[in-house]
């Protein structure tokens, strides 16, 4: 770092550049994200610094660490197995990489052929380095997994679910890695090649704070390559000949649209060819201007400024009267002539001016001329208006919808598509979940013959934007509303809408939000939900399980004032919406969050509103953000849009439209075929006492379930003809109920679901059981945390394989490996397959106890298991052989504890003899009674000089390795034996010194 910052800065003064490296080097502030941003901050701006001139006077400068426009000129090196050393943690990342001296990126992997070994581990691995060895993620830019076939790459606060696949090398249209083997060349030529990874660093980080903590976020490859395409087609477009028309970029929703366009403004920002331009950011809606708004702001170092938003149209009119820069935000609707005008003045003739229009698609953006039959006036489109006031700007439209077939406004003002982000792309690269679709509207009462009537007036209504809300209500829209509105309708949805929700949220925890057609109707499909539910509401807005979310003003009947509130209120409940552990579980809706509203957690919404086209598309969307293991998200429909949305689904390509709008008729087949794969592997046993029975009888249909499952597991295994193949028989079980929990997720309010419920609970039990009973291939927490589990029996959830045994007929009250009774007891036992797994399970707990106060011995025990594992997998013994060598290794391990005994020596002082006698040429060479000798004074002088912290101390744990060496000098111990001897005792002291700590 040092040559690199001395090379880099050549001007600096040698004292000068020693202080900025220092900040660098000095840690700040006690949290490693705080400081990774601001040490961020020094990397992309430069350290500043000041120093004196020959001549006495004071300058100041800025220390580049890293040559961003020359990737060549920085020292870029990888190192394979780097070992950082920080408060007693000795860890060695697998891969990292450095610019300059400074590691940049760290990678963990795990190797594919290992059955323990998986991208959730790697990920795991990361999580652990980052609380042992801060120091190596100081500087980190991104963290990247893989286990050999996927790969993953994350920032530092990321949670498993953001890190995400990268696709491309080179953003080309045919350039495309789908999910497989590629996936880690892909991501290393497409991050690690200097130059990306370093515009990665500068161009596309950012970091916000929304009152819970900083978090940091990395583009992604879509937003990588979409920004730098736009920016390519932005240059063109503001040159002397270009045509002014940047293109449209569509990235579906929920895939980060709001970032890509903050992150394609401090691209333009930084642009030497577009002379520090304008940026103009145009959306049509208050509450999406204050949202991207939001957005632009924190990423202002990104755009290298504050942005500003406009209050009216004299502030729109001063604040774009300048010479250059700005990043200033409005609505559409400023853009409109006062009273009386027919035209809108200039404000600019400048040609670098970008504007970036939010939802480009609407028709508002149009040209076209609307006659006022009562004055004659005319009225245009906006994108009219905004040509007149900025005659030379160009224009870059940002969709989350593709651009209807018909609609011609669109092209003729942005241009073409410049990049594609659709639907089946964002969903294969889990950015976003598929969206499933459930008509209920022969459940709630809304005559057929009306429906045609509801069509046609909402058809007019959408067809003329340009009305207000006042027209509206006096339109055909009231008489829609008093169809939809009526009570005995209403009362029926409240009925439907609670039990169908309860029903979802039993099978997966989340929220969902109700959309109606009116405030009115909001208001009293509250009141009829709160009446069905009284604990759900709550005066209190900090309190409640249901809210509505709505405008108004005084003048609102006085019912409804409780639900209107300030931006402050609905501020807090959109916080509490988003936190999936708050009560808050339904909103109530009219308008708001229909648009640019984020909570993962969402999983299913319930339409009872007339909808179409792009708005329905944007709606929905509102579900499908990807939430831990949420498999999709769910529409409910009351009103009839199922025809709306085939119709807007018509602009999206054949793989967009499978993968929204999926009629839940196939979630609810899946589940079917899934049960009946179950019931298939279960054929031959009878567990329906694991469904009906009492508790008893529910844990022995358990007990005698395992056995069949391992039985069954063994055998297909048995057939398989390579490794994988057996790996994958002896997990089938497992895979295909995780596989079935996904789909009872996804259909759980379903009539069928709700009649396989207890069934799909026992089997998911079986599983909860083997997974316990095998110590590595468990449910991952994720896995627990997706609320699958709560369908499990009470009396079965956590049934231990201590219960099932109990259940399945083992007496002895001391279930130990160590009971000579028990070994006995379970020699005998019927369920040999549930014998085996207990007493390997047992046997693994032992050993585990067993390390943390001798490492030696339990290192050799743990060998001894996993060889006989081997073994039996391998069919080399029956699973009766498999059982009696579990005894005898059960049996050997109450003699080992016997053996201080006999040896005359302390449970700590066998721990360190064991260190010692690990190498038989030392033995032979001193003795048992001379090792036993070593063993009591290591003990003795040990618990004299071990202070607490020693094992986090490395000055402490220098000065017991000296201890030691001296020790083992004196008493003979071989010089060329010493050095492993000494790692392997201070291991053991560790492990001594926490359990002593332990207990």
């Amino acid at each position: 770092m040092e040559a690199a910052a001395g090379r880099l800065n050549p001007d600096i003064p040698q004292e000068a550049l020693q202080s900025a490296l220092r900040q660098v080097q000095v840690s700040e502030t006690p949290s490693l994200i705080e400081e990774n941003r601001r040490i961020h901050r020094l990397l992309v701006d430069g350290i500043d610094v000041e120093y004196r001139r020959p001549d006495g006077s004071i300058k100041g400068d800025k220390v580049r660490l890293i040559d961003f426009a020359s990737p060549a000129n920085n020292d870029l090196m990888v190192t394979n197995q780097f070992t950082v050393v920080e408060s007693g943690h000795n860890r060695r990342p697998d891969v990292v990489a450095f610019v300059n001296g400074l590691p940049l990126v760290v990678v963990e992997l795990k190797n594919a052929a290992s059955e323990n070994a998986t991208i959730e581990d790697a990920f795991n691995q990361l999580q652990t380095y980052k609380q042992q060895i801060p120091s190596l993620f100081r500087t980190n830019a991104a963290l990247i997994t893989s286990d050999g076939l996927l790969a993953r790459i994350g920032s530092l606060s990321a949670g498993e679910d953001r890190f995400m696949p990268w696709r491309t090398v080179t953003g080309a249209q045919d350039d495309f890695t789908p999910e497989g083997p590629k996936e880690m060349e892909t991501l290393i030529r497409g991050v690690l090649h200097p130059e990306r990874l370093l515009q990665l660093v500068r161009d596309f980080t950012v970091f916000g704070d929304k009152g819970d903590g900083v978090f940091k976020i990395i583009g992604g490859y879509h937003q990588f390559h979409g920004a730098r395409k736009a920016l390519a087609s932005a240059i063109d477009a503001v040159s002397a000949d270009g045509d002014r028309k940047v293109g449209v970029i569509w990235h579906t929703q929920g895939s980060g649209k709001s970032f890509l366009m903050a992150f394609f403004a401090g691209l333009l920002v930084r642009a030497p060819k577009l002379q520090n331009p304008t940026i103009l950011v145009v959306t049509d809606r208050n509450d999406l201007d204050d949202q991207l708004y939001g957005t632009f702001s924190l990423c202002r170092d990104l755009i290298r400024q504050t942005p500003e938003q406009i209050e009216d149209r004299e502030d729109l009119r001063q604040k774009l009267d300048r010479q250059s820069g700005g990043v200033i935000f409005s609505t559409l609707q400023k853009f409109s002539p006062m009273a009386g005008e027919e035209d809108f003045p200039m404000l600019s003739d400048r040609r670098n001016i970008i504007v970036l229009a939010d939802e480009a698609h609407r028709s508002q953006y149009g040209f076209d001329a609307k006659l006022d039959r009562t004055t004659g006036a005319r009225r245009y489109g906006y994108a009219h208006y905004l040509r007149q006031a900025l005659p030379n700007a160009s224009f870059a439209g940002f969709t989350g919808t593709p651009i209807e077939a018909a609609d011609v406004n669109t092209p003729a003002v942005f241009g073409e598509y410049v990049d594609v982000y659709d639907i089946s792309r964002a969903v294969e690269d889990k950015a976003t979940v598929p969206i499933y679709y459930e008509s209920r509207l022969a459940r709630v009462e809304l005559q057929q013959d009306k429906l045609p009537e509801i069509d046609a007036a909402v058809d007019a209504l959408f067809d003329d934007e340009t009305l207000s809300e006042q027209e509206k209500a006096k339109s055909k829209w009231s008489s829609v509303e008093r169809l939809v509105g009526a009570p005995p309708r209403l009362e029926k949805v409240a009925h439907d809408i609670v039990a169908h929700f309860e029903d979802r949220v039993e099978a997966m925890a989340g929220k969902g939000m109700i959309v109606c057609m009116s405030r009115a109707i909001c208001v009293d499909l509250y009141n009829r939900i709160t009446e069905l539910r009284p604990e759900w509401h709550s005066e209190d807005d900090k309190e409640g399980g249901v809210k509505v979310v709505m405008t108004g003003s005084a003048s609102d009947p006085l019912d409804w004032q409780k639900h209107i509130g300030s931006k402050m209120r609905r501020d807090l409940l959109a916080k509490r919406a988003r936190d999936p552990e708050d009560q808050l579980k339904l909103v109530i809706v009219r308008d708001m969050w229909l648009t640019g509203f984020d909570a993962p957690s969402m999983h299913t919404m319930y339409i009872d509103k007339p909808m179409r086209g792009h708005g329905l598309m944007q709606a929905i969307a509102r579900v499908n953000r990807v939430f831990k293991d949420k498999p999709g998200g769910l529409v409910v429909d009351y009103i009839g849009i199922g025809q709306n949305l085939k119709k807007a689904l018509q602009n999206y390509t054949a793989t967009d439209r499978d993968q929204t709008g999926i009629d839940e008729e196939e979630a609810v087949a899946t589940l079917q075929e899934l049960v009946e794969r179950c019931q298939d592997f279960f054929s031959g046993f009878d567990y329906q006492a694991g469904i009906v029975g009492a508790p008893q009888e529910r844990l022995k249909a358990l007990a005698g379930a395992i056995e069949w499952a391992l039985e069954k597991q063994k055998a297909r295994a048995d057939k398989a003809t390579d490794e994988k193949a057996k790996k994958a028989e002896l997990n089938y079980y497992a895979d295909l109920v995780a596989n079935l929990s996904k789909a009872f997720a996804l259909a759980s309010a379903s009539d069928y679901a709700q009649s396989v419920k207890e069934e799909v609970g026992f089997f998911q039990a079986v599983r909860a059981a083997l997974s316990k009973s095998s110590p590595k291939t468990g449910m991952s927490k994720r896995e627990k945390e997706f609320a699958i589990g709560q369908l499990i029996s009470d009396a079965i959830a956590d049934a231990s394989i201590i219960d099932v045994l109990a259940a399945a007929g083992i007496r002895t009250p001391e279930i130990s490996v160590l009971s000579e009774e028990f070994l006995a007891e379970i020699q005998n036992m019927e369920h040999k397959n549930l014998a085996l797994e207990a007493l390997r399970k047992l046997l693994a707990g032992e050993i585990k106890a067993r390390g943390q106060r001798n490492v030696v011995e339990a290192k050799a025990f743990s060998e001894r298991l996993e060889a006989a594992v081997a073994r039996y997998h391998a069919n080399a013994i029956t699973s009766l052989e498999m059982i009696q060598e579990l005894i005898n290794m059960a049996k050997d391990m109450k003699v080992s504890v016997q053996r201080g005994d006999d040896l005359g020596l302390s449970e700590e002082e066998l721990a360190f003899y064991d260190a010692l006698a690990q190498n038989q040429s030392a033995v032979e060479m001193l003795g048992n009674e001379e090792l036993r000798k070593i063993a009591h004074v290591l003990v003795e002088q040990l618990q004299q000089n071990v202070t607490v912290d020693w094992h986090l101390k490395e000055s402490a744990r220098a000065k017991l390795r000296v201890l030691v060496r001296r020790i083992l000098k004196k008493f003979g111990y071989p010089p060329d034996l010493a050095p492993v001897a000494i790692n392997t005792v201070l291991s053991q002291a560790e492990a001594l010194l926490k359990w002593g700590d332990a207990y």
